[in-house]
């Protein structure tokens, strides 16, 4: 083939990405002449997946919030939705399951000679009992089987505190619990877990890496690993004594200069931090009708204003699935991404890198979200894996609490404020606490972050359909915080309210789960604290007294202001009750049997106006 038609199909090429002439001409004017050998020319211009040339496509594979999600999940935590091409939504069950993202992720990775793959944090936490039972060992042994490359935290990676995710990253027994498997050694992460935002405070340096480059053969790709800056208000305050969360913009854009001053130049942000698309559906198009129109949360702002230098945003935190385009400072188009939680979902992002300029061509990155489906062969190691650490739960987790006639759903959906599942819990927390010796609670709050999982009545085991093992109620509630009962007034539970959507909460709500006899209407067509609409507050009925003192319950996490609710650390007289656990499979026991399984409760104690 002669020079000239090459630069013909390269000029193709590159137009078809988006680039414009000026990038194009750039690129053609750097080419060889007409009187250049074929060799010469593949040398210096392959594509990335056979010879080295100038122009080399590396693959991006990116996930979040796995959360210890070893087995498939189920319900409402293993189904996606899709858009199909007539714009109405479908149903996508039964997806997810690491042995199954294995399968996929090695597939996508063939025939791709430059592919890294990364995480935006949340890899562990808030596990079902298979990896939570065993502070999340089994999942990392997984991820290093994943081939994982790199990692940034999120806030559930401190669950356990900063020395517990020391241990996670560098190996060793587990202080207290010892060793799980007998003649072996925990041995730790084999990527590094990136937290350049989280500092100590009196140091001033990064509890971990603040950066990872990853290279081959002289293609080089600098990740910057960052928490959301918000991580304190959200996980326990004993656990990162000592550690400040910083600036999620500032952080990134740090690091990205002294990446520059290193000579890397393609910079890609690990944030666990995320965005609100205006549709669950993972296919969505949040570009449309423009760049990012579709998208909403903190996300945009922190898009909107991290460096130019920064090539591409891998998102999570929210849960949600998107690859939309943001501009940046310098109203170029950059992508950012988020592939749901739980490992239903992987981007493939495909970076083209100049390896004269050691940059990446921004116009010709394309990335998609893909289903982690399980018509594929699951992986036999990521199987034995699983076996081998469920053996090891088997007499605690199979352990039967309870029955239900139906399965009681905690929809992932943005949007979706009152779940049935979060609806259960608080009723339980409400029965726990009410007892005069146990507090005297007249009503409960659950914070939505902490339910973590539906319960389905098809059996996950030899238990049979409708009975819930404790492996099940723990994946439900597996923080086991302590229970709460304090005093609150009238006003301070209205304002409770109203800090669900106002605050630190204005951009991305939470909203609390209430117990039975707790009403309110929510107005979404307003904004912030008008939102709570005051008259319509009722406890059994009646009216909220601004001036009187309500017993409340609530786990210790609420209790201490987390999630944003500042106004419950103003509370008095607490009593420290059982754990939610132990609170939520007590209520599962006492009001259910084979004979007598226990109904989903009804949704009808938020009365949302859209």
């Amino acid at each position: 083939m002669a020079v000239a038609s090459r630069k013909n199909k390269t000029v193709r090429r590159i137009l078809a990405t988006g680039a414009g002439l000026a990038t194009v001409g750039a690129l053609v004017a750097t080419m060889p002449s007409a009187g250049a050998s074929g060799d010469e020319f593949a040398a210096g211009y392959g594509n990335g997946k056979g010879r080295m040339g100038r122009l080399v496509d590396v693959q991006l594979l990116s996930f979040n919030d796995l959360h210890g999600n070893l087995e498939p999940p189920t319900g409402s935590s293993g189904r996606l939705t899709r858009l199909k091409e007539d714009g109405t939504p479908e149903t996508i069950n039964d997806v997810g399951g690491v042995e199954y993202l294995a399968t996929h992720l090695r597939q996508a990775r063939e025939g791709n000679r430059y592919s890294v793959t990364a995480a935006a944090g949340d890899m562990i936490g808030a596990s079902p009992l298979v990896s939570g039972l065993f502070h999340d060992e089994p999942t990392i042994e997984a991820l290093n089987k994943l081939k994982l490359d790199v990692s940034s935290v999120g806030n559930h990676e401190f669950d356990e505190g900063a020395r517990e995710l020391a241990r996670i990253q560098n190996g060793g027994c587990h202080p207290t619990e010892g060793c799980f498997e007998e003649g072996k050694t925990f041995e730790g992460a084999d990527f590094p877990y990136l937290a350049a935002n989280v500092t100590d405070e009196k140091s001033g340096k990064p509890l971990l890496d603040p950066y990872f480059v990853w290279e081959k053969d002289g293609v080089k790709i600098g990740f910057i690993g960052v928490t959301l800056e918000g991580t304190a208000d959200i996980v326990s305050a004993e656990g990162i004594k000592g550690l400040k969360f910083g600036d999620e913009i500032e952080t990134i854009n740090k690091y990205a200069k002294v990446l520059e001053r290193k000579g890397v130049k393609s910079i890609v942000a690990l944030l666990h931090e995320g965005g609100l698309p205006a549709s669950g559906a993972y296919n969505y198009d949040c570009d449309s009708p423009g760049p990012g129109n579709g998208i909403s949360g903190p996300i945009v702002d922190i898009a909107k204003n991290v460096s130019p230098q920064v090539d591409a945003l891998v998102t999570g935190h929210t849960h949600q699935a998107y690859a939309c385009t943001i501009a940046d400072p310098a109203g170029k188009p950059r992508t950012v991404t988020s592939a749901a939680s739980f490992g239903r979902l992987y981007t493939d992002t495909t970076l083209t890198y100049d390896r004269r300029t050691k940059d990446i061509v921004r116009t010709a990155v394309a990335s998609a979200n893909h289903v982690v489906t399980r018509d594929v062969l699951p992986a036999d190691d990521m199987g034995t894996l699983i076996k081998r650490w469920k053996a090891l739960a088997a007499p605690i987790a199979n352990r039967p609490v309870g029955h239900i006639s139906a399965d009681i759903d905690n929809p992932l959906d943005a949007g979706v404020y009152e779940k049935p599942m979060g609806n259960l819990i608080a009723d339980a927390q409400l029965e726990g606490m009410a007892p005069a010796d146990k507090g005297g609670a007249q009503l409960a709050l659950m914070n939505p972050g902490g339910v973590r999982a539906p319960l389905t009545r098809k059996a996950s085991g030899a238990e049979g359909e409708g009975v819930v093992t404790y492996g099940e109620a723990y994946t439900v509630q597996p923080f086991t915080n302590m229970m709460t009962a304090v005093d609150l007034t009238g006003a301070q539970l209205i304002t409770t309210l109203q800090q669900q959507v106002s605050g630190a909460n204005l951009g991305a709500p939470k909203i609390l789960q209430v117990s039975k006899n707790f009403t309110y209407t929510l107005d979404m067509t307003k904004t912030g604290a008008d939102r709570i609409v005051v008259a319509s507050v009722r406890l059994n009925g009646e009216a909220i007294d601004p001036a009187k003192t309500y017993r409340v319950a609530m786990n210790e996490f609420l209790a201490g202001g987390g999630d944003g609710f500042a106004v419950l650390k103003e509370h008095k007289n607490k009593l420290v009750g059982a754990s939610d656990l132990d609170m939520f499979t007590a209520y599962l026991t006492a009001h259910s049997s084979a004979a007598a399984p226990l109904a989903p409760p009804a949704t009808d104690r938020i009365t949302v106006i859209k």
